[in-house]
């Protein structure tokens, strides 16, 4: 009997010890004693705002200094919108430290993700209306993508056009859009090489004929062929390189 009250005293003495110390680490006590006064922030970010950060922080610090769960901070603030990555750590009394770095788009990727400028793919904020371009094709071939778009882009920036949409089928086949309305169909077999013909050639097109441009198809050896807008008039015109 008197090794069974042993027992239970030892038992009794962890407890005494023990429950401070479970109290003060779950925020059931020290709260007010231990508060986390600090919020520091830092990073490159500009679409995630103060409030945001402070709005998912306050709710994982109510309890003091020593019931901060690190990983429920981290969890929250890697849940706003355009957050890349999140670091999170505690600085004796009374101070968080938070990092944050965020997405920076370079384009939309179908209808409810962007692509960033590291070829990542990531949801898209609700009511997003970045003036990006936009991108079509298979997600394993997004840095196809990337890279066409950024050779594409600089050929018709002299003329004043932007590239609003490049597109990659399943079968290898280059399509965009300009910001003028007029559709390139590039289709396969050295891309570039057509793009850059069609792209020297356009001011000429431009200058000799007032029509509105609606579709170019390089999908040709040796030239290409000029679709005008439906207002304007008529049938494909088949331009061969040579005689431009």
């Amino acid at each position: 009997m008197n090794a069974v009250l042993r027992i239970a005293a030892w038992i009794f003495a962890i407890v005494l010890v023990a429950l401070p110390v479970v109290a003060v680490v779950n925020g059931w006590i020290g709260g007010s004693r231990w508060p986390m006064r600090h919020l520091a922030v830092t990073g490159e970010f500009s679409q995630v705002s103060d409030a945001q950060i402070r709005a998912a922080v306050m709710p994982n610090v109510r309890n003091g200094f020593f019931a901060v769960d690190l990983d429920r901070v981290r969890t929250a603030l890697a849940a706003l919108p355009w957050v890349k990555h999140v670091e999170v750590r505690k600085r004796w009394p009374d101070r968080l430290e938070v990092s944050i770095s965020e997405y920076k788009p370079l384009a939309h990727w179908g209808e409810e993700r962007m692509l960033s400028e590291h070829g990542e793919l990531f949801p898209a904020p609700k009511g997003v209306t970045a003036n990006l371009p936009q991108f079509i094709g298979p997600d394993s071939r997004a840095s196809e993508l990337m890279a066409f778009y950024s050779q594409a882009r600089p050929l018709f920036l002299g003329n004043g056009l932007a590239v609003r949409t490049v597109e990659l089928s399943a079968r290898g086949s280059w399509n965009l859009s300009l910001s003028d309305g007029t559709r390139v169909e590039v289709g396969r077999g050295d891309p570039q090489s057509k793009l850059q013909r069609f792209a020297r050639l356009l001011p000429r097109i431009r200058h000799t004929d007032s029509r509105t441009l609606d579709r170019a198809d390089l999908r040709y050896t040796n030239g290409f062929a000029l679709t005008w807008r439906a207002a304007d008039a008529t049938a494909p015109t088949p331009l061969k390189q040579a005689g431009i």
